[in-house]
């Protein structure tokens, strides 16, 4: 009786993905009601379906039940298992989707999680497994959570609207998660990219790094952006290209940019050199909002700094995204954490956009169903 009356209860399909993933971390039930309830097509999306079918798969004895309409839908956490698996995203998102959350959950399994997603790897709507391998595992490492079992592989790629790309993802498990004070980016020494085509010509990939280079060259020399052309097989099902950069600091921040073409059949076509100048662009901006974490990975430096220890965490960020700002909502609802926002204006920090640093004392989280050996 006392797990029912803890029950949180939202309303609309927003930010699904954030409330499952902390529901099943803190072990609080969940309902959600009124998912697209006034839309000609009511309730949950596929993807939506496939992710809440992921969740059932990585924990053990979780109660699902969803309505007929598939409007609402109740979730009554298990416990996180993780051992090896296989999963078929939905190719309307990005494998990106399913891999974020998948990156909150894994440290705390039961057993070391190494599962195989396919589908999409690289789309213009989710991050894609490039930079999520770029960015996110280097931050988890920063968390204590390391090892040679902390991999993102990508065997095959695949692009919208078919898909048929599959990648490798391993996590090894943690008792407790280390604080981090993560407050100066530091410069940038290093930029690092790759431009991918698949069943195009390869030298799509080379006209990319071409014009992206054309840009960066004027900020610092040491540059180098692959090419990986792959064919056959390990194509996927749909053509397309495009390029992910990242921006390495002297401190070990990583800052990351991405773009793809359109998806066959649906927008009107892109040039190679278009993107690829685009993307270095993009690149820059994100440098300019600069922080420790790029955009992309805010939340999860948030959720990692609530889980440590009882300790003090501190990391600069660039602006909050409004995704962000809904996560830190939700870690407020569901582990009862207030962060200390502070703004920095960019003259103190000589640099860039306006930054603000998130401080909080985590909750001592306790991967209580690791297996000790």
């Amino acid at each position: 009786a006392a797990g029912e009356a803890q029950c949180l209860s939202y309303t609309g399909c927003n930010f699904l993905r954030q409330r499952l993933v902390l529901a099943t971390l803190s072990g609080r039930p969940l309902k959600i009601r009124k998912i697209r309830a006034k839309e000609e097509d009511p309730g949950l999306r596929d993807f939506e379906a496939s992710f809440i079918r992921l969740i059932d798969k990585v924990t053990n004895g979780s109660r699902i039940e969803i309505n007929q309409t598939g409007t609402t839908l109740y979730y009554q956490p298990g416990l996180l298992y993780g051992g090896s698996l296989e999963h078929d995203c939905s190719p309307s998102r990005g494998i990106g989707y399913y891999l974020e959350s998948l990156l909150c959950l894994a440290p705390f399994m039961k057993h070391p999680l190494k599962i195989v997603l396919r589908g999409v790897t690289n789309d213009q709507v989710d991050p894609s497994v490039d930079v999520l391998k770029a960015t996110a595992l280097p931050l988890l490492k920063k968390f204590g959570i390391d090892g040679e079992s902390l991999d993102i592989k990508i065997n095959r790629r695949g692009m919208p609207p078919k898909g048929g790309g599959e990648i490798l993802f391993a996590c090894p498990v943690r008792k407790v998660l280390q604080p981090v004070q993560f407050t100066d980016p530091g410069k940038i020494k290093r930029i690092r990219g790759t431009a991918y085509s698949v069943r195009v010509s390869p030298q799509m990939a080379n006209r990319m790094v071409e014009s992206a280079r054309g840009i960066l060259n004027k900020f610092l020399p040491d540059i180098y952006i692959y090419t990986d052309h792959m064919k056959g097989v390990n194509s996927g099902k749909s053509p397309g290209f495009g390029m992910c950069l990242t921006a390495e600091t002297i401190n070990g921040t990583i800052l990351s940019a991405e773009l793809a073409s359109n998806a066959q059949g649906q927008g009107a076509a892109v040039l190679p050199e278009e993107l690829g100048q685009n993307c270095a662009k993009l690149l820059l901006e994100e440098v300019y909002r600069g922080g420790c974490v790029d955009s992309t990975n805010q939340s999860l430096a948030l959720l990692l700094m609530t889980l440590g220890q009882r300790d003090v965490s501190k990391v600069l960020l660039g602006p909050l995204s409004p995704y962000t700002i809904e996560f830190l909502r939700h870690l407020r609802s569901f582990f009862q954490i207030m962060f200390k926002i502070e703004a920095k204006t960019p003259e103190e920090e000589h640099m860039g956009g306006e930054k603000v640093l998130m401080t909080c004392v985590g909750i001592g989280f306790c991967n209580l169903s690791k297996t000790i050996r």
